[in-house]
């Protein structure tokens, strides 16, 4: 039996920011040749954990060992040189660079830099380890997953031993977190020491050789993989037994709600970023929207909610007992006015969702303000709902008043999701509404999707992570490329089918149920 030789340990591991204990005294190890897993909720310390092995952060107690022997890593420079690279969760690369020039950037080289060679060098690394990457490419004209191939290549090429991804798959097909997950593995064979931070329980039991758990900033324990499973994972994340399925009721006689009909969108640039897109949403019903990253989810939503121009088509919206009302050229306020409550979660949640400077109660103000027949604010409403998404959400403030900017993203998206759900809306749209929360908050978003689709509201959810959309939708649109692939059935249709149509336009073997 081969001897396990350990990479990294943490010994003790403590930080603080101002009175917020993040981690408080982990004791962690990493071997060689090994993938583990770190899980754990919201604010649990996993990142913070991870940045401070990458040199982002100073510990402020304990010690961590490479190699067997205490280190002291102030920077990404001092993690380098003891073999240590993380791959963020939002990619640093320069967009006019070729993948080599990302790769070499910042290294000091003795003489001129010979760039023949460093491709030499590049493409050696990507034929090692069976990566797809063409070392001249520029970034500008790369998927998502080439942008995260560079990334991963440029901490390889520094001599890492070790690795750390942080939520690796957020943005990729089924078909590319396949490509991936083959390349770690060899990786590992290799000798690499990996650890992967996610929320995807299929993905770490179907990767990982270890999993480390952490709660509330205290390290749990660590299991072995394969005498696990994701209940009892989740349970060991949570602290008490959470249920994981979601239920997906029928709703008696869904109605039209709405209907989007040969919808073309253009960018300031004059791009077409949604090219003829045709679907109906009906009350009663999730429809799910599916697509690799920019494939005009974003803008579909906004051009619906008033906030994205139309360059033509139309969009009807069919109130209860009512004709169908046009909402083209209409601005958000009197798309409101007309009757029609759009709840729009969108991604960038602080940029355009909420006031980072106001706490919970002053972001309810903003749905509300222009009821009142005063110069001055009723507080009474918003602070009631305020309190009320608090204790329902579980959201971890202080109080009400403290201000969103200083939340966790995971505390700021339920608010942003409660405060939608409260304006009783009869077109729900959500984009990414449970993105980078951890498992219990997003189960506990699923169900109020649900219950809002059973009380005959169209819910409308845009989501990365296709077994949920499978789990959760009574039917799903695929984009791809501003275009629609087609419009499956969540009930029937199978994963690789829809990471297909993600992938490839057209999408003319699938039946357009619109």
């Amino acid at each position: 039996m081969e001897k396990t030789v350990c990479a990294i340990e943490l010994r003790g591991i403590t930080k603080r920011f101002g009175e917020v204990v993040a981690n408080d005294g982990i004791d962690l190890q990493l071997n060689r040749g090994e993938i583990l897993s770190l899980l754990g909720e919201n604010g649990s310390g996993k990142t913070t954990l991870m940045n401070m092995l990458s040199g982002i952060y100073f510990p402020d107690e304990g010690e961590i060992l490479a190699g067997g022997r205490p280190v002291s890593i102030r920077s990404p420079k001092d993690a380098f040189a003891n073999g240590i690279g993380m791959i963020h969760q939002h990619y640093k690369l320069v967009d006019v660079f070729t993948a080599t020039e990302n790769i070499v950037l910042g290294l000091e080289e003795s003489g001129k830099l010979d760039i023949k060679a460093a491709e030499g060098r590049v493409q050696a690394i990507c034929d090692r380890y069976g990566f797809d990457l063409d070392p001249a490419q520029k970034i500008y004209n790369m998927s998502v997953s080439q942008k995260q191939t560079v990334e991963i290549v440029k901490v390889l090429y520094r001599g890492a031993e070790i690795l750390i991804l942080d939520e690796p798959t957020a943005v990729l097909t089924p078909q590319e977190t396949n490509k991936l997950f083959d390349v770690l593995r060899t990786m590992r064979a290799d000798g690499k020491a990996i650890v992967i931070i996610t929320h995807k329980l299929h993905e770490v039991m179907a990767l990982s050789d270890k999993v480390a758990v952490l709660r509330k900033g205290k390290y749990i324990g660590t299991v072995k993989t394969g005498e696990t499973s994701p209940q009892a994972l989740t349970d060991m994340m949570v602290g008490r037994s959470v249920a994981l399925n979601i239920d997906r009721p029928r709703y008696e006689n869904p109605v039209k709600r709405l209907e989007v009909k040969n919808l073309t969108c253009l960018d300031a640039e004059g791009v077409k970023r949604l090219d003829n897109v045709s679907f109906t949403a009906m009350g009663g019903e999730i429809l799910g929207i599916a697509g690799i990253a920019g494939s005009g989810q974003r803008e579909l939503l906004e051009a619906i909610a008033g906030l994205y121009p139309v360059a033509s088509g139309e969009i009807l919206y069919s109130p209860e007992g009512k004709e169908p009302a046009s909402l083209v050229g209409r601005t958000p306020m009197q798309i409101k006015k007309a009757g029609v409550a759009m709840a729009f979660v969108p991604e960038d949640r602080l940029g355009m969702g909420l006031v980072g400077s106001m706490g919970m109660t002053g972001n309810m103000m903003l749905r509300s303000w222009r009821k009142g027949r005063t110069a001055f604010v009723n507080r009474k409403d918003p602070n009631e709902l305020a309190l009320q998404i608090w204790k329902e959400l579980e959201v971890v403030t202080p109080s009400t008043e403290f201000p969103v900017r200083r939340m966790s993203g995971g505390n700021v998206q339920k608010v942003l999701v409660g405060r939608e759900i409260a304006s009783a809306p009869s077109v729900l749209m959500t984009a990414y509404a449970v993105r980078g929360l951890d498992i219990n908050t997003s189960y506990t978003i699923y169900n109020l999707l649900t219950e809002q689709k059973m009380k005959g509201v169209a819910v409308i959810y845009v989501g990365e992570d296709l077994d949920v959309l499978l789990e959760l939708c009574d039917r799903i649109l695929v984009l791809c490329g501003g275009q629609v692939s087609g419009v499956v059935d969540a009930r029937t249709a199978a994963k690789d089918q829809i990471g297909l149509m993600m992938t490839r336009m057209g999408g003319k073997e699938v039946h357009h149920d619109a």
